[in-house]
């Protein structure tokens, strides 16, 4: 299995930005722990803090991996365009982060990706990643969610 981790704005400060919120282990250390905990799933990671470069990582993700695990960040509450990016690629995503979003402002409950990915995993610190990834890895199982399209 080949999966592509998608990580949106700020998410490269992981563990200095915030850490009562957000903790205090970078994304590095948490992306080696899951190829730790899974040597069997390649995992390759894509950060950035500009919306177009999420888009065209999702565009690319189409075909070549088996998955994508997206934590958009902020532009998750904001980001039509990553939602229509996502609708218009047969790769599964799952949505994840790290907080949970509804516990949090008003403003971030809403998530304009949610509707378009197979699933939504939040706050479960670093363990929302884990908890995706895992999903993937049971996906053929019945009682996991069903394949898209």
């Amino acid at each position: 299995m080949h999966l592509l981790i998608i990580n949106g704005p700020n998410l490269n400060l992981t563990g200095k930005r915030q850490p009562d919120v957000y903790g205090s282990v970078s994304f590095e250390e948490i992306l080696a722990d899951l190829r730790a905990l899974h040597p069997g799933i390649t995992m390759d990671h894509l950060q950035s803090n500009l919306e177009g470069e999420l888009i065209q990582g999702i565009q690319e993700a189409d075909g070549r991996y088996d998955g994508v695990i997206l934590n958009a960040g902020g532009y998750t509450h904001t980001s039509v365009a990553i939602g229509d990016a996502i609708a218009a690629v047969d790769v599964p995503v799952v949505e994840v982060h790290i907080t949970n979003i509804f516990s949090r402002e008003p403003f971030r409950h809403h998530s304009h990706i949610a509707a378009h990915c197979i699933g939504s995993i939040s706050g479960f610190g670093a363990g929302s990643y884990l908890l995706a990834l895992e999903a993937f890895r049971r996906r053929s199982e019945k009682f996991f969610f069903p394949r898209r399209k």
